[in-house]
């Protein structure tokens, strides 16, 4: 009896251990414990290798001298042609940055032997049906190291819908040659699936590969992914703050984060992977909860979102809401819930927006510094609660009684991000 809780904790002890690992890792509260914030992260469409690793190389440096790939078998989600051409166009994200080069075998062993099967399909190690492990590789060495399987399970695409290949394979391809995963949010190695456009690595990912294999010989220039912002970077500013839904969204630069009212850690994610069609980096955002619609602002245009979908007849010129056509971005926006008005803040002026008649009020553009005493001249972001504006500039947060037009206190602009 006695040898068996032993045994018991033990085992315990390891998986709270394992379980610290995984939130450490992907920047959670470390609880030890499967909370809210970690059952929701590991539901995610992820890769399949562990993420426990040492920086951002598999231990011991594993590595090829040469490259060889073959695909043994093809998808029916795609074209033949579609399925070479994402694999090469993976690969080919590696060789760019490094003097790895590829030949593709026909038929027969090779280093990387790429596959897609679903479930048990031969490795020991099973795929879990739709949305859960996308693939996984294995790193460098002889048999089954560098070979490369795809979830059946899964639908394979050549755009944003269901899972990109491309993106998949190149990240797969990473462990193949001897990445392992990256805790940077915006890193192609990060093991939580995203869609991109554009050139897929990061600063990270490119150091990573460096460090193994040196540089392109070549010299060729890429322009890596941007470094995702840290929620916590004492100079962190705010591009957009914006309700949804009762979800509260903070855009910063390409990424943008999430946080939900009862989970202490917000959610980071690429701008681009949940809505591909809205600009990669956005000026000003608010929530009308009336209409069930978020404006999101960018330069002379606008997008409506219902929920996490882009509304048909989008994107709209600024101007449609009465603005003169000499304003050519909008800095901050906020939905005055108590009014229907809508402030639109732009250089050192502010509109006032009539949500009901569709309309600009009149006696409008006015001074920020004169009716916002206190808060200087430019704003960045706002958002507004229960007669509170909360006002952010450089990094500054402003607590702004909207009725008394006076400042309550000032924090840190992340202090939005429960830092």
């Amino acid at each position: 009896m006695q040898a068996g809780l032993q045994g018991k904790t033990k085992t315990s002890d390891v998986m709270h251990e394992k379980i610290r690992e995984m939130q450490s890792f992907f920047r959670l509260e470390v609880t030890g414990q499967l909370d809210d914030n970690t059952l929701e992260l590991m539901k995610k469409a992820r890769c399949g290798v562990p993420d426990a690793a040492e920086y951002n190389h598999f231990p011991r440096d594993l590595k090829w001298q040469n490259s060889i790939i073959t695909i043994t078998n093809y998808t029916p989600d795609l074209e033949k042609e579609d399925v070479d051409q994402a694999v090469h166009n993976a690969l080919n994200v590696w060789s760019k940055v490094t003097p790895l080069k590829f030949k593709k075998l026909r038929e027969g062993d090779a280093d990387i032997m790429i596959s897609f099967g679903r479930k048990e399909h031969g490795d020991f190690n099973p795929f879990d049906g739709p949305e859960g492990l996308l693939a996984h590789a294995y790193p460098p060495g002889n048999g089954i190291g560098g070979d490369t399987h795809f979830d059946e399970d899964e639908t394979w695409t050549k755009d944003s819908h269901a899972f990109n290949l491309f993106l998949v394979a190149a990240h797969e391809f990473g462990h193949a040659l001897g990445m392992a995963h990256s805790s940077d949010p915006g890193a192609l190695m990060y093991p939580v699936y995203s869609y991109s456009r554009g050139f897929p690595l990061s600063e990270d990912d490119i150091k990573g590969i460096q460090s193994l294999y040196g540089l392109n010989p070549d010299h060729r220039k890429v322009k890596p992914k941007p470094e995702a912002p840290n929620k916590c970077d004492p100079m962190l500013t705010i591009d957009a703050v914006t309700e949804l839904r009762g979800e509260t969204i903070i855009f910063k630069d390409s990424f943008y984060w999430r946080l939900h009212p009862q989970v202490v850690e917000p959610e980071q994610n690429l701008i681009k992977s949940t809505w591909p069609e809205i600009p990669g980096k956005v000026d000003a955002a608010y929530e009308n909860p009336e209409k069930d619609v978020v404006i999101i602002f960018r330069g002379i245009k606008m997008w409506a979102l219902n929920g996490y979908n882009v509304v048909e007849g989008y994107p709209k010129y600024i101007h449609k809401l009465g603005l003169p056509k000499s304003i050519r971005k909008i800095d901050a926006a906020v939905y005055i819930r108590d009014t229907g008005k809508t402030l639109l803040f732009t250089d050192e002026d502010y509109w006032s927006y009539n949500e009901q008649r569709g309309a600009m009020d009149s006696g409008y553009p006015r001074s920020i510094e004169v009716d916002f005493p206190g808060i200087g001249d430019e704003i960045d972001a706002a958002a507004y609660h229960y007669g509170y504006l909360y006002l952010y500039h450089d990094q500054v947060q402003f607590e702004y009684n909207y009725s008394a037009q006076k400042v309550i206190r000032i924090m840190r602009a992340n202090s939005l991000l429960n830092c």
